[in-house]
């Protein structure tokens, strides 16, 4: 159908070039009706057709070629996709419930209809097609964006997103070290921000502690926190120290070495703690807060998914407010904020993102590089764990990553 569109629009272009003075008229109008990819219908990508273990990857050269559907939405050629913890736990369900109910809320489809789904949350590339209502970005502007998971991903050479999840790419960075920063980024600036109520302005000299700080969200919740003026306490294994010094962690606590609560709790007291641990912290970490002062725990680890997918979805989603009210409730007759953060694509929070990026305030942390062909060995190195920075895989090289 695009394609006989397409052929309709040509014509008419044919008949129009015949008369007098409308070529400039023509040509005005060729930018609303794009057609830059219309009679493209595959591309090349990687897929899953079930979920399970890395043997579900594959790859194929006959993906659906993205559509634009609505007229806020652009379509990017992928340069360089970045891989997270959370496309480990996608390809094999994790939260399949909850975002079969996002990407289908009126259940009209069967159940498995996402497949062939695409992973991958990071991307970097350039802009091909831009839909009617897009005023922001134009087609080959360089662009970053952080994927919602109940969208196709970016191990692919094509994907479609809302123009408000895109920012244009810093120019500082490259497209493989773009790749590595927006989830993470996103992910924390929801915490902090959203979550934690901090910002550039009342952040200065806040005291932070973050459990976890050389993964992703955490290396990259350093260097925003200290170029807010925060003062970041870290726990890490020993030889991840140097590395989240380098960061510009103020002091850093090898949890490794003995119960990390101990050395923790010698410490002054927390203005913010952002866990990316999970498990037993929660029975300690509260009481490394100030009290009575407004300081927050805010936890990315949440049993929100794991609920919806064991309970369903109306029942898990009960068991999840209860959980969340009984522990608000319980530490806050205490003192201190209870709270969960959770992933939210924002391009506004990139467009910040990007400036604090090319001031030299925040640099991209990539620990791995793969090619297209290695996808599945890129995920053996996410889902190993222990990462200190970013796993990208290079889909198309462009001139500054050559």
């Amino acid at each position: 159908m695009r394609t006989v569109r397409h052929l309709m629009y040509s014509r008419w272009l044919f008949c129009l070039s015949k008369s007098p003075n409308m070529t400039t008229s023509v040509s005005s109008q060729a930018r609303l009706f794009s057609t830059s990819n219309s009679c493209l219908t595959i591309m090349p990508a990687w897929v899953i057709d079930k979920y399970g273990s890395n043997d579900v990857l594959r790859f194929t050269k006959n993906a659906s070629f993205p559509v634009i559907n609505y007229p806020n939405e652009v379509i990017v050629r992928v340069f360089a996709a970045g891989l997270n913890p959370f496309d480990v736990s996608m390809r094999g369900g994790y939260g399949s419930s909850t975002l079969a109910m996002k990407r289908d809320p009126l259940n009209i489809n069967q159940t498995g209809s996402e497949f062939p789904l695409i992973l991958g949350r990071d991307v970097s590339g350039v802009i091909m097609e831009c839909g009617l209502d897009v005023k922001y970005f134009r087609e080959r502007d360089e662009v970053w964006a952080a994927i919602p998971p109940w969208k196709q991903g970016s191990l692919a050479e094509f994907v479609v997103l809302s123009a408000n999840e895109v920012s244009h790419k810093p120019k500082s960075l490259s497209h493989t070290e773009a790749a590595a920063i927006p989830y993470v980024a996103t992910t924390a600036w929801s915490a902090l921000v959203n979550t934690g109520g901090l910002t550039k302005d009342n952040c200065t000299k806040k005291r932070i502690l973050i459990l976890g700080g050389s993964g992703g969200v955490g290396t990259f919740a350093i260097q925003m926190l200290k170029a807010w003026g925060a003062r970041v306490t870290v726990t890490c294994s020993q030889n991840a120290e140097g590395f989240v010094k380098g960061l510009g962690a103020d002091h850093v606590v090898d949890y490794t070495a003995r119960p990390v609560e101990e050395p923790l709790s010698a410490l002054e007291k927390f203005d913010l703690i952002l866990d990316n641990v999970g498990g037993d912290t929660e029975r300690w970490a509260l009481n490394l807060l100030k009290p009575w002062s407004g300081a927050k725990y805010v936890t990315l680890v949440t049993p929100f998914l794991q609920n919806t997918d064991t309970l369903g979805i109306a029942d898990g989603m009960l068991q999840t407010a209860a959980t969340m009210a009984t522990k608000a409730l319980k530490h806050f007759v205490k003192g201190v904020h209870y709270r969960w953060g959770f992933f939210a694509p924002s391009g506004p929070a990139l467009d910040e993102i990007r400036e604090m990026v090319d001031a030299g305030q925040i640099r991209a942390v990539v620990e791995e590089t793969f090619s297209f062909s290695q996808v599945p060995q890129a995920f053996e190195k996410v889902e190993k764990g222990h990462a200190r920075g970013k796993t990208v895989v290079q889909i198309r090289k462009g001139e500054d990553d050559s």
